[in-house]
C-alpha cells in the first residue's frame, strides 16, 4: 500500500528528474542539401554545353539575373533548419553548380558572408558543366581530406544507330539529358565527393551526390543509379573498414525515391531506425514519402529525390558524441509557385521570373550534449 509519504517522495523524485532533464543543453548542427538548379555564370565555357546560360542564349542569362539567382539562393541557405537551430547550416551539400567561381560569389552574398563558409569543389565530367560541392562553416569544421570519386557507367546495351544520334536525343527535360561518349559508350555524370574532417573535434565523413538522371525513362536508366548506389556503398564500406565506428553522412539529389533499387538494394538504406544493423544506413526520408511529402513534383506527383542518410554509428543515442536527431524538408511558402500551371510546385527559374530551384532543400540535425 502506497502511503501519503511515499506519494510525496515519488512526486518529488519526478520533479527533480524533470528539472535535471530540462537543464541539459545540446550543441546543434544543421546538415543541408540543396539542388541549386542551373547555377551558372554568364560566361560561355567552350568545354561544356552551357550556351543557353549566356546573355545571347535561350535563357538570356545576364549579370542582373545571375546576381538575383545568387541572392535568392543565399536567402534559402541562410534559413534552412533555423526552426531548431538559429545558425545557418554548418554543412551545405550542393548540386548543379557550374564552377567554383559561382560558389565564391554565392558565399559573399550579404546573408551568408558573416558565416565564413569554406568551399570544396571539383569539376566533374558532366557535359552540362554541373558539379557537386560542399560548403562548410570554417569555425565549426576543419577538413582533413577530400576527393572526387568518379562513377563509371556505360551505355553498352544500345545499338550503334542509337549511339549515332545526337547526345540530346533522349531526355526528360531540355536540360536533363544522358550524355554518352560515342566511342567508349561511357555516360558522363557527376563524381561523388567525399570529405573527411573534424566537427568540433569529432571526425565526420560526408559524401555529396548527384546521381544519373532518369533520361530515357525511369526503368531504362535505373541501372546507372543502381551503379551509383553501389559506388556509394563501397565508399562507406571502405571508411568502416578503417574505423568500424566511422560516422558517415551521405546526401544528394539521387534522381530516385527512397524506395527505388538504387537506395534500398544497392545502398541498402533502411527507413526505420530499428531495422538498421551495425554498419547499416538509415534514411529518414522514406517515412516522409509515406506521408505524401516531396522535394520535387512531376505531372502533379510528388517524390523525394533529395535525401540525407546517416550510418548506424550516428544512431546510438549516446549524446556524449554527435548523433542524428531528426530530419526535414525546407518548403516555406516563399519557395512555392503561387499560380499558373505549376501552382504548388517549387518556384523555379523562368524567362519572366528568377526563382529558386525545382527542388526543395532537405536537412538533418546533429546534436551533442554540452558538458
Amino acid at each position: 500500500m502506497i502511503t501519503q509519504k511515499n506519494w510525496f517522495c515519488l512526486i518529488l523524485f519526478l520533479i527533480i528528474a524533470k528539472s535535471n532533464a530540462q537543464t541539459k543543453a545540446y550543441a546543434i548542427h544543421t546538415v543541408a542539401f540543396y539542388n541549386f538548379e542551373n547555377c551558372h555564370d554568364t560566361i560561355d565555357d567552350p568545354l561544356t554545353h552551357d550556351e543557353e546560360w549566356t546573355p545571347t542564349g535561350t535563357e538570356h542569362w545576364n549579370t542582373k539575373k545571375y546576381h538575383q539567382k545568387l541572392e535568392n539562393l543565399a536567402r534559402v541557405l541562410s534559413e534552412i533548419g533555423t526552426g531548431e537551430n538559429p545558425n545557418s547550416p554548418t554543412f551545405i551539400g550542393a548540386a548543379e553548380i557550374e564552377n567554383q567561381a559561382v560558389l565564391e560569389d554565392l558565399i559573399k552574398q550579404p546573408k551568408l558572408i558573416d558565416k565564413d563558409y569554406g568551399i570544396i569543389h571539383f569539376d566533374s565530367p558532366d557535359k552540362r558543366g554541373i558539379d557537386v560541392a560542399l560548403l562548410y562553416q570554417k569555425k565549426q569544421f576543419q577538413p582533413t581530406s577530400y576527393i572526387n570519386i568518379p562513377l563509371y557507367v556505360y551505355k553498352k546495351e544500345v545499338s550503334n544507330e542509337e549511339l549515332s544520334k545526337t547526345e540530346e536525343s533522349v531526355n526528360v527535360e531540355a536540360e536533363d539529358v544522358i550524355q554518352v561518349n560515342t566511342k567508349s559508350h561511357r555516360i558522363y555524370t557527376r563524381d561523388q565527393l567525399l570529405v573527411t574532417g573534424f566537427l568540433n573535434g569529432e571526425e565526420i565523413h560526408i559524401i555529396v551526390n548527384h546521381w544519373p538522371s532518369r533520361a530515357g525513362g525511369e526503368k531504362k536508366s535505373s541501372p546507372y543509379r543502381e551503379a551509383a548506389g553501389v559506388l556509394n556503398r563501397k565508399i562507406i564500406d571502405s571508411l568502416q573498414q578503417i574505423n568500424p565506428n566511422a560516422k558517415v553522412i551521405t546526401m544528394g539529389d539521387l534522381n530516385d525515391s527512397p524506395f527505388n533499387n538504387s537506395v534500398k538494394k544497392a545502398l541498402g538504406a533502411k527507413g526505420k531506425i530499428q531495422e538498421v544493423k551495425p554498419f547499416g544506413i538509415y534514411n529518414p526520408f522514406e517515412e516522409m514519402v509515406n506521408k505524401g511529402l516531396g522535394t520535387i513534383a512531376f505531372r502533379d506527383s510528388w517524390d523525394i529525390f533529395d535525401q540525407v542518410m546517416v550510418s548506424e554509428s550516428l544512431l546510438q543515442k549516446d549524446y556524449s558524441s554527435f548523433q542524428y536527431w531528426k530530419a526535414g524538408i525546407y518548403n516555406k511558402p516563399f519557395l512555392i509557385q503561387k499560380s499558373g500551371k505549376y501552382k504548388g510546385y517549387p518556384l523555379r527559374h523562368s524567362l519572366t521570373e528568377i526563382g529558386f530551384s525545382d527542388h526543395f532543400p532537405v536537412y538533418i540535425y546533429l546534436i551533442k550534449e554540452k558538458k
